[in-house]
């Protein structure tokens, strides 16, 4: 009587903790760099800088080879990702400033995959780079799904990793010291802290911490620690002119830098251990097994503040950098690491982008899309789990330097240039599958698929008052 008492008992506590463990939902974290090529990272082919802890979670994990940014700069790009919509659709689809501080806010009637969280019971938390709207608008972040932002809210602030102030939700937290003149404060350290606080401070509940860190985007600066002195005389160098901390120092600028190369190495690198710092916190708290860990870029590399992607081969090869909405301008590294979860060591071709991120997120925290969007969840591919739907095609938008449109169905790539002045445009058209880097234009030799695609270009777009694709002010 007793024996079988004892066995009712257990039986009763395994059931449970194997109800709890299935329901119980999985922890987020989503790190984004900021204009990092995907040729950046050792595991994408990079030879020049060391990035151990990101290179290890992709073995113990899986990387995409064909993943995609919401389009090749930030705002709108971050704009693609927190609402599910390319950016034929989304509301903010370019950057556009507001005075004193800010862009263009999203409006109160968007929803961002963070608000879904949240009403599903998660602790959210973004920390790095907003640019979305400022505090007291629409698009702030307290408003658009975070119960904790802290970072810069405005991305012509961030040009400066030297500010005079960052933001911890509705607070200015003055960096006393930084002036523009003097630099003190090295503001990614600064929000490397808060990160792993709030890690620890929601270790009891699930939560979604958001990372959409300034790190690598010019200016091209940083203290000379242990990362600098990796590479200070790694390689040949040409100084930089810039505009320098000091009297005449504007917001927007980029600092002059002496060992540009060195100091762009060093930034990546960096990154690359505050990314293992956030995977040590887990690792304490006992978390990792419960936690699904994700890294991408808003787009792709850069050439400001004296930034050298041909050096470093930063697009690995793909065409065009930022801005450009060839290859190397939108595709990005997609790195995903969940322990015991997600096989190890696998290479994914399946074909997804920012605006996907929405459903697969959702999905995870066990709800579902509050509104309809352009994604499509990729987790059946993660979890080899169920039949993974497939896109018609892609589709993006770019709005400055005479604007640009461009689209991706059945390996066939469209790119309509010079999209804002009719008599001056004209088509790019790539073989994507069989030519990846985009050497060979066919557009001439083949008309039919120009016309075939060109129609899909049309069905994607639709007018945008704040942003119309012609006439966009810039």
């Amino acid at each position: 009587m007793i024996n079988n008492l004892i066995l009712s008992t257990v039986l009763i506590i395994f059931l449970s903790h194997s109800i709890y463990a299935q329901s119980q939902k999985p922890n987020i974290v989503f790190i984004m760099a900021d204009d990092l090529g995907i040729g950046d990272l050792g595991v994408y082919g990079q030879t020049k800088i060391k990035t151990p802890n990101l290179d290890k979670l992709a073995k113990d994990g899986a990387k995409f080879t064909q993943f995609y940014a919401g389009t090749s700069v930030c705002a709108p790009s971050r704009a693609s990702l927190m609402t599910g919509m390319h950016t034929g659709h989304t509301y903010v689809r370019g950057n556009k400033e507001i005075e004193p501080e800010g862009q263009e806010p999203l409006t109160d009637s968007i929803r961002t995959f963070a608000m879904d969280l949240q009403q599903a019971g998660y602790a959210t938390g973004a920390f790095g780079k907003w640019g979305l709207g400022m505090v007291g608008t629409s698009g702030d972040p307290n408003l658009k799904g975070f119960d904790t932002f802290y970072g810069y809210n405005c991305q012509r602030q961030s040009h400066r990793y030297y500010p005079t102030h960052l933001w911890h939700n509705k607070k200015r937290i003055v960096l006393n010291g930084n002036d523009l003149t003097n630099k003190v404060h090295y503001a990614p350290t600064l929000i490397q802290e808060q990160i792993l606080q709030f890690i620890e401070d929601n270790k009891e509940k699930p939560f979604f911490l958001f990372v959409p860190t300034v790190l690598p985007h010019a200016e091209l600066v940083g203290p000379e620690d242990e990362y600098y002195k990796m590479y200070e005389n790694a390689f040949p160098e040409k100084a930089h002119q810039g505009e320098d901390y000091g009297p005449n120092a504007t917001v927007g600028g980029y600092a002059s830098v002496e060992k540009p190369r060195a100091t762009f190495a060093a930034m990546v690198t960096r990154m690359d251990a505050y990314v293992g710092q956030i995977i040590a916190k887990l690792d304490e708290l006992g978390l990792r097994e419960n936690t699904i860990i994700l890294f991408t870029s808003d787009n792709g590399a850069h050439r400001e503040g004296g930034a050298d992607p041909d050096f470093f081969n930063s697009t690995a090869g793909f065409k065009g950098v930022k801005r450009s909405l060839h290859e190397g301008g939108i595709r990005t590294p997609l790195i995903i690491n969940w322990k015991n979860k997600i096989a190890p060591n696998q290479h994914i071709s399946h074909i997804a982008a920012f605006w996907d991120v929405y459903n697969t997120l959702v999905e995870l925290g066990k709800t579902s899309p509050s509104v309809r969007n352009d994604g499509i969840s990729f987790l059946p591919t993660l979890l080899k789990q169920g039949t993974q739907k497939e896109h018609k095609y892609l589709y993006w938008e770019f709005h400055e330097d005479g604007g640009r449109q461009a689209v991706l169905a059945d390996g066939w790539k469209l790119i309509k240039q010079k999209v804002k002045t009719p008599k001056d445009s004209y088509y790019e058209l790539y073989h994507i599958d069989k030519d990846p880097y985009e050497k060979n234009n066919l557009a001439d030799s083949n008309p039919i698929k120009v016309k075939e695609l060109s129609k899909l270009i049309e069905q994607a777009h639709i007018e945008s008052t704040i942003y119309p694709l012609i006439g966009l002010v810039n």
